[in-house]
Formats: structure tokens, C-alpha cells, sequence
């Protein structure tokens, strides 16, 4: 008679005392909380009191040039053309020359005072709302590893994305929707690593609407309707298909990956139902289409990934990311600095402003984190014949909004040229881990035992920043 083969699992409770019961012991702190007959993704406690309850992040693929945005270098632009007066990184993406004045002129606004560039008009109206983060600075000028580092922590292992460990503390508050959603994500420089639960259980995992290279209206979770059957059968199907894994769990001995996936089949059953509602934006108003620029096609397509951002937010999902993207590393003007900036600043402008106003008119802000930035910031120095700026992960500047924050606040700096953090440097893992406890984690408790020790994504880094808590 065919026999099926026993698991490691089983296999070692019936092993003898020593090893096995070790091993036996490491396998079990692994088992997923869905596998004891728990929701994993059930609504949790956090560690302590919460400022937010989501997170919006507004990702700018390619890196925004700091010195032409939102952090002015008035001695930039009396130097042009001159020598950095100090000495470049050590290790540099590409060589590149003297410094370059901002072709956009800054401006002060709202009550804070805070400078914006003529960039971002919309934006400029917002600025009491923003919590900017002068001061920011990574480990790697690669595109690669420094996205990864800023979605997972870590730039050359694969590691669980912030959204995932989200998720994995928090669960979520929508049963019918999954926790982590990533809207027209890129496919390079890490692709699904970057929206991956990696080592963390499957039902952590982010859910891609649509990609990089899809128009936002086109972006959908695909097969979400079955034309074929309709929902009784597939009831039926999915309790059949249920019931079997469960008897092969009672043979074997539970897996994680089995009931993540019997996890998943429920979930993508349940979403039928739900997702189309979020994603069908015809009952929004003309007015709030406008707000996020839905009538004009400059901004249509990030505006659409903004409401969008919004929508699932009000559903109840915990991390919510909005990639802007064309396929083409969008903010990486390695040349014709002046020409992309502006046709990337035009298409996320006025949705990024509107997307701020309408949280804060739903009452939304208060407890929705909003976070902006690249993977790095650009060099004050030119590259590609004076029309370009370089990578630069050294010094450059991210904003949050809303979540506990302190609206109009400017933090840290960077140095006189802006190409190094200088003053209350805040790294990568810094952020993470100020993000974390906004949403009541933290970030040294928030661990997942794996191969053997425990992990975090903030590695065995990060400070939380105080200074920037309303």
C-alpha cells in the first residue's frame, strides 16, 4: 500500500530525546499562529499606545534630488560651477564634477515657514501638515540595494518588507481585504522582494495591484471574478479543497506553508467580493476626482493610485504603498535634470496635495501615516555634462504627514551643499523604527525567530526619533 512520507516534523516527534527533541522544539517556535487554529492576520494589541493605525507610503522611485525640492542650499547656488570644497564618498555610483546650482527657486510657506521649490506649488499649501526629515541618510548608491534597504531594511539579504511586519503585528482590521497592498509596484531592482513576507509566514505577504508598467485605471488583482462558477460552487470547491489539506495536516503534522496557503485560498475568496468595491472609483464625486487630479491626464495616473491609497486605507488596510513609476526609474535624472524633475513633480504634485487634504477632511490624518521619498537623494555635484545629478544615499531628505507627527516641523539638516546628513542624522533603520512605534511597535520586540535566531527590520539597529511626535 502507497504510503505518504512523513514530515520533518513528524518525524522528529517520533524521534528519541536529545537532538530530535531540540530540533522538535526549534520547529514548533516556527509554526505560525493560523496553524493553532488562530486568524494570523486577527486584529493584535500593540506594545504600547499607538499614534496611527496605517501607513500610506508615497514612493518616488529613483531617487528626488533634495537640493531641488525641499532642502535650498543658498551657497549651491554662489558656488556654481565650482569645486565641492570638501572631499566626495569614498564609494560613488558615478564620477561627476563641480557643483550645480537648482534650476527651481524655493520659497517659504504656510505659518512653519518650511522651503518647497516652485516643484511643487500644490504641496506648498500643505506644508503645516508635513514633517520634513532634512537629514536622512543610507548605505548604498546602487538602486538595487538601496530600495531594498528602504522597503526590508537590509540591502543584500532577502528580508521581510516593512509592509509584511506590519501586518505581522498589527493584523488587520478588514478580513475581506489582505493587510499589505503595493499599487503599480516597479518590477526592478528587487521586484517582489520588496513587497515579500521573505521569511515571515505567507499570509504576510503583499498584494500587488497591477505594476510599473500598467496604467493605474488598468491596475487590478487579476482572476479576481470567476466567470465560470459562480460563488456557491466555489464555496463548495474551497470547503472540499479545505477539508482535504486538513486531513493530510492530521497525517503529517501541521505546516506552516500548507496553512498559509489554505489561508491564502479563503482570503482570495472572500476579496471577490470586497476588492472590486475599492477599486471601482465611479462613486467618488466630481469634486473629489479633481481633488486628485482624475481630469487631467498629466496627473490622472498617480492621482488614480492616490484615491485609490485613500480607499483602502478607509477599508481598513494597514499598509498601503503608491509607487511612482514608468517603467522607467522615474526621479533618476543622471541628465536633463531640469526637464524630468519637472514632468515628475507636475504628474505627483497636486494628488499628493490632495490626497493630504482629503484625509485630513475625513478626519483621517490623524491616524493615517503618510510617508514620502526615494531610495536616496541626488549629489549637489553635475553629472552628464552639467545637466544631471548622481546618486546620493549620503544626506538627503524624506517627509511623513499626519500618524503623530509634527506637522511643520524641520528636522535635522544636511551640510552647506547638501551631500552629507550633518545635524540629527537619522538612517534608514532610524526611520523604521520611529515609523514602528507610531503604530504602537516596538521595533526591538517586534521579532520573528528564523533559522535559528531571532529577527527584526531593524536588524540589531535604529533609534526611535522622539524629536518628531506631536
Amino acid at each position: 500500500m502507497f504510503q505518504l512520507p512523513i514530515s520533518r516534523r513528524h518525524a522528529l516527534k517520533r524521534s528519541a530525546a536529545g537532538f530530535g527533541s531540540l530540533a522538535l522544539a526549534s520547529l514548533l517556535s516556527e509554526t505560525t499562529s493560523a496553524s493553532n487554529g488562530i486568524d494570523p492576520l486577527a486584529v493584535r494589541p500593540p506594545h504600547h499606545v499607538a499614534r496611527a493605525k496605517r501607513i500610506i507610503f508615497l514612493f518616488m522611485s529613483g531617487g528626488p534630488s533634495q537640493v531641488d525640492t525641499f532642502d535650498p542650499k543658498p551657497l549651491l547656488d554662489r558656488h556654481d560651477g565650482k569645486p565641492l570644497p570638501f572631499d566626495k564618498p569614498r564609494v560613488q555610483f558615478n564620477s561627476t564634477g563641480n557643483l550645480l546650482k537648482s534650476p527651481w527657486r524655493f520659497r517659504q510657506h504656510g505659518d512653519s515657514g518650511l522651503w518647497v521649490s516652485e516643484l511643487f506649488p500644490h504641496l506648498a499649501q500643505r506644508v503645516d501638515d508635513l514633517c520634513m526629515i532634512h537629514s536622512m541618510h543610507g548605505t548604498n548608491a546602487a538602486h538595487g540595494g538601496a530600495v531594498m534597504k528602504v522597503h526590508t531594511g537590509s540591502d543584500n539579504f532577502i528580508r521581510p518588507s516593512i509592509g509584511s511586519w506590519v501586518s505581522y503585528g498589527l493584523g488587520t482590521e478588514n478580513g475581506n481585504l489582505p493587510a499589505f497592498v503595493t499599487i503599480c509596484p516597479t518590477l526592478a531592482f528587487g521586484g517582489i522582494n520588496n513587497w515579500s513576507s521573505a521569511f515571515l509566514p505567507a499570509d504576510y505577504q503583499g498584494t500587488a495591484i497591477g505594476d510599473a508598467s500598467v496604467p493605474s485605471e488598468r491596475a487590478k488583482v487579476r482572476y479576481i471574478r470567476n466567470s465560470r462558477l459562480s460563488r456557491e460552487v466555489q464555496q463548495l470547491q474551497l470547503e472540499r479543497l479545505s477539508q482535504l489539506n486538513r486531513e493530510h495536516q492530521s497525517r503529517t503534522g501541521p505546516e506552516a506553508s500548507l496553512e498559509a496557503r489554505i489561508n491564502s485560498f479563503e482570503l482570495a475568496f472572500r476579496m471577490q467580493s470586497e476588492l472590486p468595491k475599492v477599486e471601482d472609483l465611479s462613486g467618488e464625486s466630481k469634486a473629489t476626482q479633481h481633488l486628485y487630479g482624475l481630469d487631467d491626464p498629466v496627473t490622472a495616473n498617480f492621482g488614480r493610485m492616490c484615491l485609490m491609497a485613500r480607499r483602502f486605507a478607509e477599508s481598513g488596510v494597514r499598509f498601503i504603498q503608491v509607487t511612482h513609476n514608468d517603467n522607467k526609474v522615474q526621479w533618476d535624472q543622471h541628465a536633463d535634470l531640469k526637464n524630468g524633475h519637472e514632468k515628475n513633480a507636475r504628474e505627483v504634485d497636486l494628488p499628493i496635495a490632495g490626497l493630504l487634504a482629503d484625509l485630513k477632511a475625513r478626519g483621517m490624518l490623524d491616524d493615517t501615516l503618510i510617508w514620502w521619498g526615494g531610495e536616496f537623494g541626488r549629489t549637489p555635484t553635475a553629472e552628464g555634462g552639467n545637466n544631471g545629478r548622481d546618486h546620493n544615499p549620503d544626506g538627503f531628505t524624506m517627509w511623513l504627514a499626519g500618524g503623530g507627527v509634527k506637522g511643520g516641523l524641520r528636522y535635522g539638516s544636511s551640510d552647506d551643499y547638501g551631500y552629507f546628513a550633518a545635524e540629527n542624522k537619522v538612517h534608514i533603520h532610524d526611520l523604521h523604527a520611529t515609523m514602528l512605534h507610531l503604530l504602537g511597535l516596538d521595533h526591538e520586540r517586534l521579532t520573528h525567530r528564523h533559522a535559528g535566531r531571532d529577527f527584526r527590520l531593524t536588524d540589531v539597529e535604529g533609534n526611535v526619533v522622539h524629536e518628531l511626535f506631536a
